[in-house]
């Protein structure tokens, strides 16, 4: 069937066909012939990508009186950048229909220049439910002619809230209107919506409730929470040609996220709330350009981006709601066209595949992040597919041909080949020649990497960076194979792969020192426990049979990182008992009284932390503190006979 078949007018028919659409969608092809004829509410279902708003843009424009100067449309759509679209398409999709006048209203953009718009007359409004229900309690907008009202991506707008502001919303319209509801799945709350302000609705479904593209292919990689972004990399590195959406939950991780890629090089950008609107336009034109190659957005982007040829959707988390995939995987495989969609998961996580996988009614395939050699391989043949394809302009090299033939004369054919492909493919293989494995079984771990414990932390002045450097200037070890830099207030963890366990155990015979400190590796057995530290037991007996704990215990012979309570044996500890603390400074005190000293020791943040001595008993004592840009912290000496240390963290 063409378009030309359904019955469109003339000039919309024009517009279409040099807009270069021949065949309607499936959605297309069963909603037009029925709104352009009938006066009736509507229910469709489809996917993200199958032409809806044509589906419900087409037959709206042939019902509008483009005499009339009156609201006769109001369409709403949960984001800005959907709102955007839809008026854009709307747009071309009239180029040759005279009069008509279609606002856009949404938040971020001045609403006195919307409110302006709308009293020179519009026939067709299309909005977002927050920023129409100011312009109603303004009273600068009259929905008293509205015939048509359309709710598209219905369960999008439910999702983010909007059920109260579509309820008042609607009350505003006159009763007498056609309601026509879009989406792509169907939860309980948009039936509700039908069942209260529709009667009888037409109900169109291209393909199953819920269900998902089946021109996706879905993917799975399993791999631990620290390694989410490396798994990213990876994956944007074997598929040299990628265009896609990285979608993450929140607004900080996805500017961080996108902040990472950026500085490794990597064309991309970020796309959620907190950007104003100018900012989100030109990171939306840039994209839609293709001038940017990976877009890092929250849901908020996931309604709207009506971007052609979006290869891959990499989920870098999983959606709250398992029915928001299917409005995330939409994004790619549009038009009839094949697209990935790619979920990054811990072993936690891939029940919710399981839940996906019903919802859409479809099947995950699980694989491996792809490791360095398979990165360097893909890398390598998509150069010799672009030298193969390259656009050769004779007339404008042709000057430099002669000097160019003289500089290589004594290559041979398979020589220049093999330089040609190095200059490029030397610099992956530099970087993947030692990349670890980041695949993982169910049980969380991969057992070819080793975690190891530091005595060393941010008290001491490092970070995540300054520690590995740190490690690499002292073990001579390439910094690529020190990865999941974990730094703690007084303390860190890190992990390397087995192969070089020996070489940092044997750094403790050393006896290397840093700020009057000997610095200390041990492999941790377990994984940190409240965020603080590790727990470590030798030999399987009671709590007095001796125990070293990091984070806290009850007796036997500890030694503490964090604090610990009150237990018996002998205690070395930081924050308590006999204790040795480095907190800004060494720090040597007796539970008993006597004398404490400090020397200088490392600072953060320019903070400066001066020494200080104390005498005395459990009597009594002196209180110092020192000022730090954070605030102040301050060591407490012992009150009313009674020793009370307090603890602080950072």
């Amino acid at each position: 069937m063409t378009f030309q078949e359904l019955g469109l007018e003339p000039m919309l028919l024009k517009a279409v066909t040099e807009m270069g659409f021949e065949n309607p969608t499936p959605i297309q092809e069963q909603t037009i012939p029925q709104l352009k004829d009938k006066s009736t509410d509507m229910v469709a279902l489809a996917q993200t990508g199958t032409g809806k708003t044509a589906a419900f843009g087409l037959p709206l424009l042939m019902k509008l009186d483009l005499n009339s100067r009156f609201t006769q449309s109001l369409i709403l759509a949960p984001t800005r950048e959907l709102c955007v679209q839809i008026s854009k398409d709307l747009i071309n999709y009239s180029k040759f229909l005279n009069g008509l006048r279609v606002t856009a209203v949404y938040g971020g953009a001045p609403i006195m220049a919307q409110i302006r718009d709308i009293k020179a007359g519009s026939q067709v409004i299309v909005a977002t439910p927050g920023r129409l229900i100011d312009l109603i309690e303004r009273k600068a907008i009259d929905l008293s002619h509205v015939d048509v009202v359309v709710l598209d991506e219905a369960d999008e707008m439910l999702n983010m809230g909007f059920k109260d502001d579509l309820d008042q919303i609607l009350s505003n319209t006159p009763p007498t209107k056609n309601t026509w509801l879009f989406s792509a799945t169907m939860p309980r709350e948009v039936e509700r919506i039908a069942s209260k302000y529709m009667e009888s609705p037409l109900e169109i479904s291209v393909g199953k409730k819920n269900q998902g593209a089946e021109n996706i292919q879905h993917i799975y990689y399993t791999v631990n929470q620290r390694d989410r972004y490396a798994a990213l990399k990876r994956i944007a590195d074997f598929y040299p040609d990628i265009f896609g959406i990285v979608f993450c939950r929140t607004k900080a991780e996805t500017q961080d996220v996108a902040d990472q890629l950026i500085k490794d090089g990597y064309n991309a950008d970020a796309l959620h709330g907190d950007l104003s609107q100018a900012q989100r336009d030109l990171v939306m034109k840039r994209f839609r350009s293709h001038t940017l190659q990976m877009l890092v957005a929250t849901d908020v982007a996931a309604r709207g981006i009506d971007v052609n040829n979006v290869t891959h959707v990499i989920n870098y988390n999983l959606p709250e709601e398992a029915e928001n995939y299917t409005h995330r995987s939409g994004r790619t495989g549009r038009a009839g066209k094949t697209g990935i969609a790619i979920a990054i998961v811990t072993p936690r996580e891939v029940n919710k595949i399981r839940d996906i996988e019903r919802i859409i009614q479809n099947t995950f395939t699980k694989a491996d992040v792809p490791d360095g050699v398979a990165v360097c391989e893909k890398q390598l043949f998509h150069l010799v597919h672009k030298l193969h394809n390259v656009e050769v302009k004779d007339d404008e090299i042709e000057t430099y041909l002669p000097k160019i033939y003289d500089e290589l004369k004594d290559l041979s054919k398979e020589e220049l080949i093999k330089r040609f492909i190095s200059e490029e493919f030397n610099r992956f293989y530099a970087y993947y020649q030692n990349s670890q494995d980041l695949n993982i079984g169910n049980d969380g771990n991969n057992g070819k990497t080793t975690r190891f414990f530091m005595n060393m932390g941010e008290l001491d002045g490092f970070n995540r960076n300054s520690i590995k450097d740190f490690l690499v200037e002292i073990s001579g070890i390439n910094a690529r194979v020190i990865f999941n830099v974990d730094v703690k207030n007084s303390f860190s963890f890190f992990e390397t792969e087995n192969k070089h366990v020996d070489e940092f155990l044997a750094l403790n015979k050393k006896g290397i020192e840093f700020n009057a400190r000997v610095i200390s590796f041990e492999v941790s057995k377990a994984k940190p426990s409240g965020g603080y530290g590790e727990k470590r037991s030798y030999g399987g007996g009671s709590r007095e049979d001796g125990r070293r704990s990091y984070g806290g215990g009850g007796g036997g012979e500890r030694r503490s990182y964090g604090g610990n309570r009150e237990g018996g044996g002998e205690r070395k500890s930081y924050g308590g008992g006999e204790r040795k603390t480095y907190g800004g400074g060494e720090s040597r005190s007796y539970s008993g009284g006597g004398e404490r000293r400090s020397s200088y020791g490392g600072n953060k943040e320019g903070g400066e932390r001066k020494p200080f001595n104390r005498e005395g008993g459990n009597g009594g004592g002196e209180r110092r503190s020192f000022d730090k840009p954070s605030g102040e912290r301050s060591f407490s000496g012992n009150r009313e006979g009674a020793e009370r240390r307090k603890r602080f963290t950072k």
